[in-house]
């Protein structure tokens, strides 16, 4: 899970080196990351400015960064900062070295030197090269815009050149702000499953998620932000978006769906009629709070000994489940819990995927890899499989030997790996092909 706050600024910011030595806002962000890494979110929110004390307070402050760490695991030190600037802001670029991963928190700051917004930014390796399973020069990448008004968001249809209409698969993310490639360290899923099933004469569409591209503002009330505004609204979009081109064939249109993508492919069905079927990878057939609580246990017990603040950490993530757990609709006032608002997860309550699966009469296949961290395969996977496997429009696959990307790890997954380059095993891509030529 990746965890991230969004306070926008309207101006582009445009990067410039820094020369010399540090300047004061540079110094001024080395202090708040410190004072982050030592729990005092008070000290530290006295640097916001109004705003951003309104938006980010003491507390969900603290609950930010104690979700940032869950991915990234614990804070080692700042090792170089940066200035951009443009007009009257200055944004400091800090580079971070987490347990798991480097990170950039952007600090950006007013004329007063006060902090006017922050983000976390994953520092992106090199990228993993193109598989085998890649045929150059065998489909086109085209830019397109799903959806109309408010919320448009770029995208790439990924068309073969030879033929057509096509049969056609949409991507849908997981958690996070994610973009059309689903990006994760060096590693970019969606683009091998993209050019993979292109090469096989399938056409895919891939958009950047909305909370990429709006951030806090994908909802009219960010308070109000559910997964129907993350994300089930835009995959209904591009499904509209792909009935008006004339290289897709219209009763040939799929829905796939990762991780949070996936656990929502049922809920995407009950409002996309026309959708040929459904492809669930790495999809949790229990509730979300859940996993990230799993997740958190399983990465502290990865390690030797716990700290004094990996104890706190693991109490408050526990404290927080408890409070999603206990959520009423008398109670949408409080702050963010896990970084989402409590209309979110009072939303997910009402939903169980398995038991809206088994509405579903479309072709369903679900995926799952063996050695995936996040995902389990005896208590999602194994789930899936006990409640629908009767159903007859349902198909299941299973790699033993593949991680939470669909990529083969060597070892037990930790999530580590992510930062490894690395491409979606072929047998993936051949199972997807096969299927979806099938129906």
């Amino acid at each position: 899970m990746k965890w991230f706050v969004f306070i926008m600024l309207a101006a582009l910011l445009i990067a410039t080196p820094a020369l010399g030595s540090e300047t004061a806002c540079e110094q001024q962000a080395r202090n708040f990351i410190s004072l982050l890494n030592q729990g005092n979110f008070s000290k530290a929110a006295e640097l916001f400015d109004q705003k951003m004390k309104q938006a980010l307070p003491p507390d969900k402050l603290g609950q930010l960064w104690s979700g940032l760490l869950a991915s990234t695991g614990e804070f080692k030190k700042t090792i170089q900062t940066r200035t951009k600037i443009q007009g009257l802001y200055q944004a400091v670029l800090a580079r971070c070295v987490f347990e798991k991963q480097l990170i950039d928190i952007k600090i950006v700051f007013d004329l007063k030197n006060n902090i006017a917004g922050l983000f976390f930014l994953p520092v992106k390796k090199t990228a993993a090269g193109q598989p085998d399973y890649v045929i150059p020069g065998s489909f086109k990448e085209i830019e397109v815009k799903v959806g109309q008004g408010k919320w448009v968001l770029p995208g790439t249809l990924t068309l073969p050149k030879q033929g057509g209409p096509f049969p056609t698969v949409v991507l849908v993310h997981g958690s996070g702000p994610q973009d059309r490639d689903e990006t994760i360290g060096p590693n970019k899923p969606f683009k091998d499953l993209a050019r993979g099933l292109a090469s096989r004469g399938i056409a895919v569409l891939g958009y950047d998620k909305r909370t990429r591209v709006y951030g806090a503002q994908s909802a009219e009330n960010p308070a109000d932000l559910t997964v129907r505004q993350e994300t089930i609204e835009d995959a209904v979009a591009a499904v509209s978006l792909l009935q008006s081109k004339s290289s897709v064939k219209k009763d040939k249109i799929f829905l796939l769906g990762h991780s949070l993508g996936g656990m929502l492919m049922p809920r995407i069905a009950e409002v996309q009629k026309t959708a040929a079927g459904f492809i669930l990878m790495a999809a949790n057939a229990r509730p979300l709070e859940d996993l990230i609580l799993e997740q958190t246990l399983f990465q502290a017990s990865l390690k030797p000994d716990l700290t004094a603040k990996d104890k706190e950490h693991l109490a408050l993530i526990k404290k927080l489940v408890t409070k999603i757990k206990n959520l009423t609709n008398r109670e949408t006032s409080q702050g963010m819990l896990l970084g989402a608002p409590p209309a979110y997860w009072l939303d997910l309550k009402a939903y169980n995927p398995v038991k809206a699966a088994k509405a579903i009469i479309r072709p369903v296949l679900i995926m799952q890899g063996g050695n995936d961290c996040q995902v389990n395969k005896d208590r999602d996977f194994g789930l899936w499989q006990k409640e629908l496997s009767q159903m007859p429009n349902l198909e299941f696959r299973f790699y033993p030997k593949l991680n939470h990307l669909f990529m083969k790890v060597d070892g037990k997954s930790t999530g580590k790996e992510y930062q490894n380059p690395g491409n979606i095993d072929v047998q993936v891509i051949e199972d997807i092909a096969a299927w979806v030529m099938k129906h």
